[in-house]
């Protein structure tokens, strides 16, 4: 009875561990199974497609399984009984040769049409009559932990949370600082690495409002073993009508304007350009290649490090012991700076925003 009793709490603890895996099969803000975009469609159509012939696969098989169990079990004819022999069968050799055939090519004729369609990125070079590029290009560094996002065109750079307009391709230059990564945005399209020696491209389009989602954003993945804090190495993207977007821009190149008035920094700001400064930047305008993330926009995320609560204690957190959060980035600690210093720079990078 023990035993039995075992069995069952066994069952019953797989499937729960079955139903919380596939609980998160229905976040549209990171689920493939809620595409997006229309390459998230072409892959998914794909995935449904190769399931689907997989599925007709195993039916077939159980039931020809079943059948022999069932009309040629030992019970109804016997020790001795030996089922009529087919080998050299004409018909049963065409059947399992033609079947296969068939349904390798109805698998590989969309794939290789797929594949060659989603990997045109010849409209990333198409330029109008002024010389200016048609569609939006954004270079996207990968680094030990984090993702810095370029806009070459418009002469802008940011960093962990890419924003792009709707209903429209939108180019990627793919590479990486240090080791392989790989860059994924479930909801929207299928992963593509980054690597150190070339420059990967591919495009995908944003077909849903991000600030209808949850948490008004869609989630991106490093989908490629890259280190101690992989598994942390998130990313957001803001999706947004072109109109929304193009305000977004103009706000962006105007933290590039010198403003303030040396005699009213206060005193966040003036921790901040002795501490910090070598390796951030507070101004959008530029181009990829600091230590460490821009932080023009750092008030409107939705998340410091791009995974812990953003908020002002999680930020002096942060500041304190980033080795702690996030093993084997490059960020110094600062565990010996004072809580009033570290209120004073939490309260000042809470404060850099270009929506607000």
């Amino acid at each position: 009875m023990m035993m039995k009793g075992l069995k069952k709490w066994r069952l019953f603890s797989l499937l729960a561990a079955v139903t919380v895996f596939l609980a998160g099969c229905g976040q549209e803000q990171l689920s493939i199974l809620l595409p997006a975009g229309q390459v998230g469609k072409d892959q998914f159509n794909l995935l449904i497609l190769s399931s689907v012939i997989m599925l007709i696969v195993i039916i077939v098989v159980v039931i020809i399984y079943v059948i022999a169990l069932i009309r040629f079990r030992r019970s109804k004819l016997g020790e001795d009984h030996i089922p009529k022999q087919t080998e050299g069968s004409h018909i049963l050799e065409l059947v399992w040769t033609v079947v296969p055939i068939l349904l390798i090519l109805v698998l590989a004729v969309p794939t290789v049409y797929y594949t060659y369609k989603l990997g045109n990125v010849t409209a990333m070079d198409a330029v109008d009559e002024e010389g200016n590029t048609e569609n939006l290009v954004v270079d996207v560094t990968a680094k030990l932990f984090w993702w810095e996002f370029e806009y070459p065109e418009l002469g802008i750079v940011t960093a962990q949370e890419l924003v792009v307009p709707m209903d429209e391709k939108v180019y990627f230059n793919l590479i990486a600082a240090d080791v392989k990564h790989s860059f994924w945005i479930p909801a929207v399209g299928g992963k593509l690495d980054t690597n150190v020696e070339n420059v990967n491209k591919f495009y995908l389009s944003f077909e849903k409002d991000s600030k209808d989602l949850k948490d008004g954003v869609f989630y991106g993945k490093c989908a490629e073993l890259c280190g101690p804090s992989h598994a942390l190495m998130d990313f957001k993207v803001k999706t947004m009508p072109r109109a929304e977007f193009d305000t977004w821009v103009t706000a962006m190149q105007a933290t590039g304007e010198e403003t303030t008035d040396v005699a009213a920094v206060g005193q966040g700001e003036e921790l901040f350009q002795q501490s910090c400064i070598a390796c951030h930047a507070t101004s959008a305008v530029g181009e990829t290649g600091a230590i460490g993330p821009n932080l023009a926009t750092f008030g409107d995320r939705n998340r410091i490090a791009g995974f812990m609560d953003h908020d002002k204690e999680s930020l002096k957190e942060w500041i304190k012991d980033p080795q702690k959060y996030k093993p084997g980035n490059k960020m110094q600690s600062f565990g010996d700076m004072s809580d009033e210093d570290l209120d004073a720079i939490a309260e000042y990078l809470m404060g850099l925003s270009v929506e607000k």
